[in-house]
């Protein structure tokens, strides 16, 4: 037992968004052994948790199950005791109604060291993105953070007598806090705002007065939300952009995407679609690596001068075939007299990174398309094919050979499956928490079922069913239809700019509908 390298961090991690986390608290996620959440956790935020990290959800929102207390501190204790790194992340502060003082207390009997890490509490934060102000000059010098987790048992004649009151945990008690308000003196004309998920994309925002508010809000699922009652609520125009600038919400708000490429690969997809609102998790459901043996395509190149025609099909292909070219043959003028045909915009993209522009790319960016359109005769043609070292498919080189070309395949790369699903995801599997599934290539749909379904222990089916799945091109439609059993968004165009085009169409049309 190395105890002396364990410690606990008891981490705040704000309101939800990346954007609201502490530079400390970023710097501990990145380097936890082991991660004990509460249930409001931005799933976004666990991407920052290294793969090799244990993730334990503790529940701890209201009305769902929960971890009972003295067991999360037994947990913070043994892993602590054990040398671990432990992150204790919770919403919000830490010491703002977080159950922080059982906690320490296990860890001070226990003798072991902690740190507490402030974090933006949503009482104060969710007022300030909603444009009200907690004090001011004429309205207010006094405000009151409360909780309203059990409001029978608050001093309403103290509280009534307050400028400004913000209620945490109150959605499901609203009532009784207007009740209480209005009983103790409050006009009922007083100004009350209610803001839910005040960090996240689908931020909403109720406002009325006391008399009117639970008629706004009949209906409506109100937590986790803050509550503020008080005349600072009507300054909230004077806090905000004007009319004249405001911005319709972008199509993808408020829906959590998850993209599953290979690691590196992942962030230019994710950037488009959160360019269109979406919060997104990343998969990598690839791994590219090295082929098994560089001697094949080392001897190619050696006869580079042989061939009238390389074939690039993918970005990956691109990369590991220069690199290995300038290490065999550094003179670039060895490709002088060799013809490129490339497959997608990606692959011409990566092939410009290398100062060189394809002579030939086939139309609707799928290789199916390059024999049909090949713009020059076939047959005589020596062809060389840097590819996937295993798991491609094979349609391609034997239209190529039918219509009398000689194909030389050489691996260039290979595509593996990762250890494990990263904490992230399996926390918003779990708590239900995706809207849209995306994939790129069918190894990456095989991947993503293989692993889920041994982390999970359900088939896609069951924990596919109520999200979209959504496909980049019919090849990975067909790998869909036969582990998933449906496909919801195909792209018309297979590109990424595609897909997620097509996703904004769809989310569209069923806003349309409901």
């Amino acid at each position: 037992m190395n105890f002396n390298l364990g410690k606990v961090y008891l981490v705040g991690v704000g309101v939800g968004s990346w954007d609201y986390l502490t530079h400390r608290g970023e710097q501990l996620l990145r380097c936890a052994d082991v991660a004990i959440c509460d249930a409001l956790i931005n799933p976004e935020l666990l991407q920052l948790l290294p793969p090799n990290c244990l993730y334990i959800d503790v529940g701890k929102r209201g009305g769902k199950p929960s971890m009972p207390q003295a067991e999360i501190d037994r947990l913070l204790v043994t892993y602590c005791q054990q040398g671990k790194q432990v992150v204790r992340l919770k919403s919000g502060d830490p010491l703002i109604f977080g159950r922080a003082r059982e906690e320490v207390e296990a860890l001070k009997m226990a003798g072991c060291p902690f740190e507490i890490v402030p974090g933006l509490s949503s009482a104060l934060a969710a007022p300030l993105l909603a444009g009200i102000p907690l004090t001011d000059k004429h309205l207010s010098n006094t405000f009151a953070v409360v909780s309203a987790h059990q409001p029978d048992s608050l001093d309403w004649e103290a509280l009534s007598r307050l400028d400004t009151l913000v209620f945490l945990m109150g959605g499901r008690n609203l009532a009784a806090i207007v009740e209480f308000l209005q009983q103790f003196g409050r006009n009922p004309s007083l100004p009350i705002a209610i803001i839910r998920n005040c960090g996240n994309p689908d931020r909403q925002i109720w406002q009325g007065t006391l008399d009117n508010i639970l008629d706004r809000t009949s209906g409506v699922s109100l937590s986790p939300c803050v509550i503020i009652a008080g005349e600072v609520v009507n300054l909230r125009p004077l806090f905000q952009m004007s009319e004249s600038f405001s911005v319709s919400p972008l199509p993808l708000s408020g829906k959590t995407v998850l993209v599953t490429r290979a690691a590196e690969q992942s962030s230019a997809f994710s950037q488009l679609l959160q360019a269109q609102g979406a919060s997104v998790i990343e998969m990598p459901a690839l791994e590219i690596v090295p082929p098994s043996s560089w001697v094949p395509l080392d001897g190619a190149i050696a006869y580079l001068p042989s061939f009238q025609w390389l074939i690039l099909t993918s970005s990956n292909a691109v990369d590991y075939f220069f690199k290995r070219l300038v290490r065999s043959l550094p003179d670039v003028r060895s490709l002088a007299s060799l013809k490129i045909a490339v497959v997608g915009k990606k692959t011409a993209a990566a092939l410009e990174k290398q100062n060189l522009k394809p002579d030939f790319i086939p139309p609707d960016f799928v290789a199916d398309s390059l024999v049909e359109h090949f713009p020059e005769p076939l047959k005589g043609q020596k062809i060389l094919f840097p590819r996937v070292e295993t798991g491609g498919r094979d349609v391609l080189v034997r239209e190529l050979r039918e219509r009398g070309a000689t194909v030389v395949e050489v691996p260039a790369y290979q595509s593996a499956c990762p250890d494990r699903v990263p904490p992230a995801v399996l926390a918003a599997f779990q708590r239900q928490a995706i809207d849209i599934v995306t994939f790129a290539s069918s190894k990456t749909v095989q991947n993503f079922c293989h692993l889920l379904t041994r982390e999970l222990s359900l088939s896609p089916q069951q924990y596919l069913e109520n999200i979209c799945i959504a496909s980049i091109g019919p090849q990975t439609s067909k790998t869909c239809y036969e582990l998933c059993d449906r496909v919801d968004v195909e792209a018309r165009e297979y590109t990424l700019e595609g897909l997620t085009a097509a996703i904004v169409t769809w989310v569209e049309a069923r806003k349309t509908v409901t």
